[in-house]
């Protein structure tokens, strides 16, 4: 699914972001990422989303190497990948329903399948009475859920999450991780970049740390929760 071989990236001020990555990641795992602040966490979703591309070596993403895309080739490439933000990144202007929808008008689904698409994901992050609020009507928590609902719709291979409990209470931390859980079980690969120890203890699930750059510490979980 996710394949760095030899993955370095270095910025133009000279900082090395990450140094001769190599890490495999496979179709249906649940990982989390972790690290210090300057570890290369960030520099490592922005290469999976192919906002950068590796200095050195080649970073394989369900089957493409992102080396190989053309500028026009990069969106449809990012419809493969869900992405959950910290800061949610919905639009204030539109309802649940069309905050969601907006992501399968951009690729040119038809209406009809929209519909029934978005009441669908509603359904499985337990938001569907939501369905025609506005934004600001919503909690932090159930904003996150509607941005987990956007990331599901187009039925993404890989959901990469970034931070996705940081703007959310404890309580709804652990919500947002159950569901995540429960997407991961059927089948879509869950990349989860977080901070919070905690949760990493009560979802025990593979965990890469990096440090300054490298992998560190790679070690898999037995995945026998239920939570």
């Amino acid at each position: 699914m996710i394949h760095f071989k030899n993955v370095s990236r270095t910025y133009q001020n000279g900082t090395e972001a990450l140094r001769n990555v190599n890490l495999d990641i496979e179709y249906g795992e649940f990982v989390f990422i972790v690290g210090h602040s300057g570890a290369g966490k960030s520099s490592m979703v922005r290469l999976l989303m192919c906002e950068d591309l590796p200095t050195e070596g080649d970073l394989i993403v369900d089957g493409t190497n992102t080396r190989s895309l053309t500028h026009r080739q990069i969106p449809k490439f990012r419809r493969r990948i869900g992405v959950v933000f910290q800061d949610f990144r919905l639009i204030p202007a539109l309802d649940v329903y069309n905050n969601i929808a907006f992501a399968m008008r951009v690729v040119g689904k038809p209406r009809s399948e929209i519909k029934k698409r978005v009441r669908r994901v509603l359904e499985l992050v337990e938001l569907s009475h939501k369905i025609h609020s506005k934004i600001d009507e919503l909690s932090g928590g159930e904003q996150q859920r509607v941005a987990l609902a956007r990331a599901l719709v187009n039925n993404p291979s890989l959901i990469i999450a970034d931070e996705p409990t940081g703007n959310v209470d404890p309580k709804m931390s652990m919500e947002i991780m159950r569901l995540l859980n429960a997407i991961n079980k059927t089948g879509i690969t869950i990349v989860v970049v977080t901070h919070e120890h905690r949760m990493i203890k009560v979802f025990n699930k593979r965990i890469v740390e990096l440090g300054k750059g490298k992998v560190v510490l790679d070690t898999k979980g037995d995945d026998s929760d239920e939570l």
